[in-house]
């Protein structure tokens, strides 16, 4: 969740399998209460309204095509690119939001794999 504003065709998608429009808006609005889409919340509670990126660790992201956050995850990444912030971005044709948790799916095994794999080269 880095964008609370929601405003990407992603996070209006119909019918999701995992986190809809609904979970999301009832996310954010435990979040942040009464900030939630106002103009004050600030940056590091919502990271997609940071005006400036630069100065980040390296990021890894990962999102299924099929996920309200995709839309926001991509640009987000994008932004950081942009900022000279080191980022790897991974889209997952046909997953789901959470697609992590779906054990035995060959998808949920190249995602968990690629998180490990960033992650052991950040470590060494």
């Amino acid at each position: 969740m880095l964008d609370d504003r929601q405003v990407t065709p992603s996070s209006r998608l119909e019918r999701l399998a995992v986190w809809n429009r609904e979970s999301n808006e009832f996310g954010w609005r435990s979040y942040p209460g009464a900030l939630y889409g106002q103009p004050e919340l600030r940056a590091h509670a919502a990271p997609g309204r940071a005006t400036d990126l630069s100065g980040l660790p390296p990021a890894y992201i990962c999102v299924g095509a099929v996920d309200g956050f995709r839309d926001e995850e991509v640009a987000y990444a994008s932004r950081l690119n942009q900022a000279g912030v080191p980022t790897e971005l991974h889209v997952y044709p046909g997953a789901p939001h959470g697609v992590g948790a779906f054990a035995g799916m060959s998808v949920a095994q190249r995602y968990n794999s690629g998180v490990e794999e960033w992650l052991s080269r950040q470590l060494v």
